[in-house]
């Protein structure tokens, strides 16, 4: 649902500050701009991410392939809540938002949409999106949805990412979660293969989210935010790169023995491994003082989990 110190922003002159997203007017902007923008602070390629996990739990739950119409209900009700816990995560952020590079375009820094706007769309997708699952799949799946925005929204970003460089790990549950609402979606229940798939996602956001981080470590310590690369030694980071990629491999190694068949076990295995290299790569780099690369990990880290959860889907089907 997917894991401060402030100040005002200069002009590019850095002449005067610039008013904050409270202060400034919405700037006029036509309609295909507004909707883009409403668009944006739901972070689609998040979206695109949660849901990749989502559908082959929900295969392995069923034992092949659900009703068209409960994949639906379930990713468009996904959709909606993890584009809620975005645009919640944007309205809160907006702050630090304007401090960062690769943050201060988005609609609220730039004035596209205001404040009042955002929140108002962020609390009626949640509700929406709750609503959804309550009525057309079962209670848990809809209390997971409501507790993984409230998690990523309340617990994650207005607490553990301003206050700890933990905030990653105890914020890896809300990016796990889609996996146990797919779950419990299906069959009203959790299971240990739900569970064991949901320690994949978990532990995977760290070798995932730590290369990011190193490389816009300024952007967060300019910010004032502690994630791990800018309060941590390069030694300590890829330290936790390696350890949590190991525990991300044998966890989905873990599920293979949970009851899979060889159509998940290989590619896992494979692909794991390749993950496994990567991650010895960057940390050998650092260790040697060479350029480290970060962002090669960090894409291939998508790339591996989008295959072992394909590979969990073909399984169910085979």
């Amino acid at each position: 649902m997917s894991m401060v110190t402030e100040r005002p922003v200069s002009d590019p002159a850095g002449q005067s500050p610039v008013c904050t997203a409270e202060e400034a007017p919405v700037r006029s902007r036509d309609l295909r701009t507004v909707v883009a923008a409403y668009v944006t602070l739901t972070k689609p390629r998040i979206v695109e991410l949660l849901l990749v996990t989502t559908v082959p739990a929900m295969m392995l739950a069923h034992g092949g392939m659900p009703s068209l119409w409960l994949v639906a209900v379930v990713l468009v009700g996904g959709s909606l809540a993890a584009g809620a816990a975005s645009v919640l995560n944007c309205y809160i952020d907006r702050d630090i938002d304007q401090l960062m590079r690769r943050t201060k375009r988005r609609p609220l820094p730039a004035h596209t949409v205001t404040p009042r706007n955002a929140l108002i769309f962020g609390l009626t997708l949640a509700a929406v999106s709750v609503a959804l699952m309550a009525a057309f799949t079962n209670l848990l799946a809809a209390g997971l949805t409501l507790a993984a925005i409230v998690y990523y929204d309340v617990i994650y970003t207005l607490w553990l990412k301003r206050t700890t460089a933990a905030n990653t790990f105890w914020g890896g549950a809300c990016g796990a979660a889609p996996v146990l609402i797919g779950w419990a979606a299906v069959t009203g229940s959790l299971s240990p293969v739900a569970w064991a798939l949901f320690g994949v996602v978990f532990f995977w956001q760290m070798p995932h989210f730590y290369p990011l981080a190193m490389k816009y470590k300024d952007d967060y310590a300019r910010a004032g935010i502690p994630m791990l690369p800018v309060v941590a030694s390069v030694r300590r980071v890829n330290a936790e790169i390696v350890l949590f990629a190991w525990l991300t491999v044998l966890t989905s190694l873990a599920v293979w023995a949970l009851g899979l068949g060889p159509v998940y076990g290989v590619p896992t295995l494979v692909v794991g491994t390749i993950f496994l290299v990567e991650a010895h790569k960057l940390a050998g780099r650092a260790r040697r003082g060479e350029p480290v690369k970060p962002m090669r990990l960090f894409h291939w880290s998508t790339t591996y989990l989008t295959i072992v959860f394909a590979a969990a889907a073909l399984d169910a089907l085979l």
